[in-house]
């Protein structure tokens, strides 16, 4: 990896002190902390390209000009990796009600903030389990879709390794799956990922919506984002 780090013109000046691969793995990346010139980044080796790299930097920097990402300082297609700032943070896979609200303020910002002209995520399509929970949530959402206010530049992957917490202060990681798609579907992955009872579920939407919302929607994106991780997690045993 240093070695075609050093090719490329960002480090033709620098010195690279250490890559060291990270403890903690994705599936999509491997990632690793780089030292240059006592400075530290974050360089993610793409090991699956199945995804849209150009689009998932261009969201993440985005996200970045607002404080709710790391910021992605260049991507090498032609070699495979992307490398960022390092941000310190922990994980957290329970949340309290401040992190909550903090948490749905900072999808709330990506949701209003970040544009890009790529095409919606066609659950449909990508999803192939098919039962009767399924089947009733996708006839949900063919109801949904004809509210176009509704879909934004959504992450779709918020599970909690792809959350950095400082403090009480989220940072999201890993944009590679994000696509327009329904606002609910990222409340949903909050949801399921974070195991939040009613009570937890009516003040998050209430967050985001106000008093206005749909929980038949919401209900309904939360049954396809579980259905789409367990799909991905089998095809990726």
């Amino acid at each position: 990896m240093i070695e075609q780090l050093k090719k490329h013109p960002f480090f033709s000046d620098k010195t690279i002190e250490s890559c060291t691969l990270l403890e903690h793995q994705g599936y999509c990346n491997e990632n690793y902390l780089l030292v240059v010139d006592g400075v530290k980044y974050i360089v993610r080796s793409f090991v699956k390209n199945d995804t849209d790299r150009l689009q998932e930097f261009d969201i993440q920097k985005q996200a970045s000009n607002f404080a709710i990402a790391p910021e992605p300082l260049l991507l090498n297609l032609e070699d495979g990796y992307m490398v960022m700032k390092f941000i310190e943070g922990i994980h957290k896979k329970k949340l309290d009600i401040e992190m909550l609200y903090n948490l749905v303020d900072c999808i709330s910002t990506l949701h209003d903030k970040v544009s890009i002209k790529g095409d919606m995520l066609n659950i449909k399509e990508v999803l192939h389990t098919r039962n009767e929970e399924i089947d009733g949530a996708l006839d949900t959402l063919e109801l949904d879709i004809k509210y176009p206010s509704d879909f934004v530049v959504s992450h779709n992957d918020l599970n909690p390794m792809n959350i950095l917490w400082q403090g009480s202060k989220p940072i999201l990681l890993d944009f590679e799956y994000a696509s327009v798609n329904s606002h609910y579907f990222d409340l949903g992955a909050i949801s399921i990922e974070f195991s939040l009872d009613k009570k937890e579920e009516t003040l998050m939407l209430r967050r985001y919506f106000g008093s206005c919302f749909l929980r038949e929607n919401f209900d309904a994106y939360k049954v396809l984002y579980k259905a789409l991780c367990e799909e991905w997690f089998q095809k990726n045993l």
